[in-house]
């Protein structure tokens, strides 16, 4: 007998698209879309009215996926509706399956059934039910195990129904049979490499949580910092992606752009881990392996204890002696607040601290020594903050450790910006920034924007050893004047105020006593 013409053709077009099937199982990075996909391309290429696939999860058989064209049911996959048949339980080593989709795991070959209402061997009451509470009528099945390319069988692909040119119900052929095979063959290699590839990413990204989580926990005035910087971040960057005037209305960002800016602002800080504690844990300008203020404050003792012996030996008048508690009392007090940091010591408190250095005292040796020693001098004068120059430049080291250690990684092509945007948030717009002295044009808006997020955790942090948590209104206040002063981009920060970014942060991460009022036209640097 001649070969039938249309069985070719057919054959011919279903392979073809077989093979566009395969190309797209290769090519989707979606897990839900991908099991669709096998599923519509496998009903499509046996003209069958609907199907299941379900995963192999240990011991049980866990529906992913259900579709029927004449019932109109969609559960799983992108459809958004959970599938509401419970999971089946696959019993190893144990008499013959009875049910087809756990004989074709326990077995790896496949089962055409043509009649599901005459078939001996196979369980098909749980059909049945189905059929009388839906006027549905299952007949044939083809229920194909999914063997990856490690020979597991890692789910099962089931058809039910297959019709022909004129929508009679009919047994899958041998054809469909080997063409369904064969995508389930596909299917499972594609899924088991998507797996891989999503584990691997999982994998990743909690080891730069990891990471970021031991920056945190190495010092405990920093702890929150690298897991507030990225949602800040994301925020602004959503942010400036939906505004539509301006200079960056034509900045966007796809999934993947979200996904890399996502990674800098966890790795942003990485290089915090060269940094040692004793720097980053400086609470107070005197602080070393403890604060020195409390030496200071025995050595004022000493001065009560000679003033209160000169009063005892007649050298000093009991006016004198008072005068000089006083003295010391509010003296100590001054020095105690100076120790403390903060954002402006006063030239005229430098001064002061300088003139009591000149001051002696006589040591029991007969020596005499200052009130304060060159070291505690050159502390206390600190003009902002609790870092010396040299402690300063020890902690910006961890830029230039950043990005050292950033681009040593092999980041895949869509992660290969992370050492840019993660390594700029130091930078400003006037080129006046480190480690690199970039200047605004130099910079990409993701490592702008990461700057601003930076800056703005920093200031309204309540964990830092250096200062009190700032209320909103004054944090706003000091970012402005940056964004004046070519510190942050100017534009940036009126994205951060025009779309509110300041206070969906300030709900989800500062406390209500810190949630002010913030009057806008008050904001330097913002036009309301």
């Amino acid at each position: 007998m001649p070969p039938d013409p249309h069985a070719i053709e057919r054959l011919l077009t279903q392979v073809e698209r077989l093979n566009a099937i395969g190309i797209a199982l290769s090519a989707e990075e979606d897990h839900d879309r991908l099991l669709e996909t096998i599923l519509l391309g496998a009903k499509e290429l046996t003209n069958a009215e609907g199907g299941s696939v379900y995963r192999v999860d240990g011991e049980r058989l866990v529906f992913e996926i259900v579709r029927n064209d004449v019932l109109g049911m969609s559960y799983g996959g992108t459809s958004g509706r959970p599938v509401p048949f419970p999971s089946l339980t696959i019993r190893r080593g144990q008499e013959p399956a009875r049910s087809v989709v756990t004989h074709a795991v326990l077995t790896g070959r496949t089962v055409n059934i043509p009649d599901a209402y005459h078939a001996d061997g196979f369980d098909f009451t749980g059909t049945r039910a189905f059929d009388g509470q839906t006027g549905y009528h299952s007949r044939s099945f083809l229920t194909v195990p999914m063997r990856n390319h490690e020979d597991e069988i890692t789910g099962v692909l089931q058809l039910i129904n297959a019709r022909d040119d004129q929508g009679r119900v009919h047994p899958f052929g041998e054809a469909d049979q080997r063409l369904v095979e064969s995508l389930a063959s596909q299917a499972a290699t594609a899924i088991t490499k998507r797996d891989l590839i999503d584990g691997m990413a999982r994998l990743f990204e909690a080891f730069i949580e990891l990471i970021a989580t031991a920056i945190d926990e190495k010092s405990p005035y920093t702890g929150g910092h690298c897991r507030r910087v990225p949602e800040l971040t994301m925020l602004l960057a959503e942010a400036a992606a939906a505004h539509q005037r301006g200079p960056l209305a034509g900045f966007t960002m796809s999934d993947a752009d979200r996904y890399e800016l996502k990674i800098a602002g966890w790795l942003h800080d990485c290089g915090k881990v060269t940094t040692p504690e004793w720097v980053m844990d400086k609470a107070t300008k005197l602080q070393s392996i403890n604060d020195r203020i409390d030496l200071i404050a025995t050595r004022f003792e000493v001065f009560r204890r000679d003033a209160e012996i000169a009063h005892l030996r007649g050298n000093l008048d009991a006016e004198g002696f008072a005068a000089a508690g006083v003295e010391l009392d509010e003296t100590l007090a001054f020095l105690r607040r100076t120790n403390m940091g903060g954002e402006f010591l006063r030239p005229e408190d430098q001064v002061r601290v300088r003139t009591l250095a000149s001051r002696t005292w006589t040591r029991a040796d007969g020596s005499l020594q200052p009130w304060l020693t060159p070291d505690e001098v050159e502390n206390l004068c600190i003009p902002k903050g609790t870092l010396l120059p040299q402690e300063r430049e020890i902690i910006n080291h961890h830029m230039v450790a950043t990005i050292k250690m950033l681009e040593k990684l092999p980041f895949p092509k869509h992660l290969k910006r992370v050492p840019e945007y993660a390594g700029g948030h130091h930078e400003r717009m006037d080129g006046k920034g480190y480690p690199r002295g970039l200047t605004r044009d130099q910079m990409s808006v993701q490592a702008r924007i990461m700057g601003i997020a930076d800056v703005f955790e920093a200031l309204t942090a309540g964990d830092r050893p250096y200062k009190k948590a700032m209320p909103l209104s004054q944090a706003l206040a000091i970012l402005g004047r940056m964004a004046e002063t070519g510190h942050i981009d100017p534009d940036l920060f009126q994205i951060f105020m025009d779309a509110g970014v300041y206070r969906i942060y300030a709900e989800r991460f500062l406390t209500p006593d810190q949630r002010d009022v913030v009057d806008l036209t008050q904001i330097p640097g913002y036009r309301p």
